[in-house]
């Protein structure tokens, strides 16, 4: 990530446009062959140089152009010829977003991957659930983490539709008309750099593209944020049901040698403030002065790079977290324990309704069985059975069995199978081009392209009469 938003890299797609301007132009009978040829041997750049050169220009682009031309000689009056600034820094600033999104979605990946092994392993873990951070129902832990595996799974999906609208170039001139510059140029440049030339542009890329890439950064890191603090709340002295990794030699505390705390995730959340933050910056940019003015473009060199970079070490952390995390079952066995069975309150109220109680006398009747609870006169399903309103109902046996854990389970492996947790995740729900990828590997990749053109090739969901059949009756 760092390198992608480096000067080196940004100049190399500053010179690696011109370049591609130059030859389509060349293409187009525009200007000498000879001469794009020339510029594409010749040209080269030195950072140094442009620095000292942009101290007397005040100005990056200009600045770049000059050093450029040394390198390339009299070809170099074709460098730039039609173009503007902005057609340079927003089509390279398409280039480093999308490189950066790769790196991002890769970072997802790893995260879910690391989310569904624990997920897995912790699949029947019984712990409490708590609404308004009061016990509340029981849940496993398998359950939470399948719930971040799939909220990050909607995060993924975010990223991978704002990158096809962040994945746009222009090369359209001053104020967006190809007045100067062919469009077809624009075309030919922006597909050899992997994007899509915008529809319609003005001097500039138009900022919603940007605030709403932005404003994805801003909910993944939010997304950080919630489950640091889960953790963060689970790890407190008298829950202690997970904590963060504590290695050998490691210490929590300047004044206080027993302390164990869960820093990472407080930092975490605190960056995630700086993400969400930089969101509101994007935000303000959309709106600029008619074609363009300039006020965007010096919060955009903080915001994009540090947002980047920053959600790109936020993802590895908090996959760092969910792999080291230790997990404390019996301590959640406890914690489920301490109120003596009050979390079966619905079950009995709504064995009541089936049986014919009106509503609001059953609700009633619990809740007096579950006060006594609270106030440690004995176990919740003992005081069910001292209700005579209760017991007029259900009996004893009955009432025993709806206090059960079972009932509360009872769909875990539904949930699971529906997330994809029955084969390897990754391979359950993948998007088409990685199944056409996985074809490739079959067919090669030629072969395949031709196919496709014409059609031959479509994709269904086996039936369990294709699963019987042969490999090689499969492949036909």
């Amino acid at each position: 990530m760092r390198k992608i938003w480096s000067d080196e890299r940004k100049f190399e797609i500053w010179l690696e446009t011109e370049v591609l301007a130059c030859e389509a132009m060349a293409e187009l009978g525009q200007i000498p062959k000879q001469d794009a040829a020339e510029i594409r041997k010749h040209a080269r750049f030195s950072i140094p140089e442009i620095a000292e050169i942009e101290k007397r220009t005040n100005h990056d682009v200009i600045a770049f152009l000059e050093n450029v031309a040394e390198s390339v000689g009299p070809a170099a009056r074709w460098i730039h010829q039609g173009l503007t600034s902005s057609d340079i820094l927003d089509t390279t600033l398409a280039v480093q977003l999308t490189e950066s999104t790769t790196i991002l979605l890769d970072g997802l990946k790893r995260l879910r991957t690391a989310i569904a092994d624990q997920a897995r392993r912790y699949k029947m873990t019984p712990m409490i659930g708590r609404s308004h951070g009061i016990h509340a129902e029981p849940i496993t832990f398998g359950l939470k983490l399948a719930l971040m595996f799939d909220e990050f799974g909607r995060a993924e999906e975010r990223l991978t539709q704002t990158r096809e609208r962040i994945r746009v170039g222009k090369l359209s001139g001053a104020v967006g008309t190809h007045a100067h510059l062919d469009p077809r140029i624009e075309n030919t440049v922006c597909e050899k750099l992997g994007l899509k030339p915008a529809t319609l542009s003005t001097q500039i890329v138009q900022r919603d593209r940007h605030a709403e890439f932005m404003t994805t950064l801003a909910v993944i890191a939010s997304s950080i944020d919630r489950w640091a603090t889960e953790f963060r709340h689970l790890q407190r002295t008298e829950v202690l049901e997970v904590e963060e990794f504590f290695g050998e030699g490691q210490k929590g505390s300047s004044a206080m040698p027993h302390k164990r705390n869960p820093i990472t995730s407080e930092r975490l959340s605190g960056l995630a403030r700086v993400v969400r933050g930089n969101a509101l910056v994007a935000l303000e940019n959309v709106a600029l002065w008619h074609e363009r003015d300039i006020s965007h473009s010096s919060a955009e060199r903080i915001i994009l790079p540090d947002s980047c970079t920053l959600l790109d070490y936020m993802l590895v952390k908090l996959r760092e977290i969910v792999e080291k995390l230790q997990v404390y079952p019996d301590r959640m066995r406890h914690n489920l324990e301490l109120t003596k069975g009050l979390y079966f309150s619905q079950s009995i109220l709504l064995a009541l309704t089936r049986a014919g109680a009106e509503r609001k006398s059953a609700y009633e009747a619990v809740q007096r069985a579950a006060m006594k609870t609270w106030k440690g006169e004995g176990t919740f399903a003992e005081n069910v059975k001292r209700e005579p309103e209760i017991t007029v109902k259900l009996s004893a046996a009955e009432i025993d069995r709806l206090c059960s854990l079972d009932i509360h389970f009872q769909h875990v492996d539904a949930t699971f199978k529906t997330l994809g947790f029955g084969l390897n995740w990754a391979q359950a729900a993948l998007p088409a081009n990685f199944v056409i990828r996985n074809v490739a590997l079959r067919l090669g990749r030629e072969r395949l392209r031709g196919r496709l053109g014409r059609g031959q090739i479509q994709f269904r969901l086996p039936s369990k009469r294709r699963a019987r059949q042969s490999p090689s009756r499969r492949g036909k």
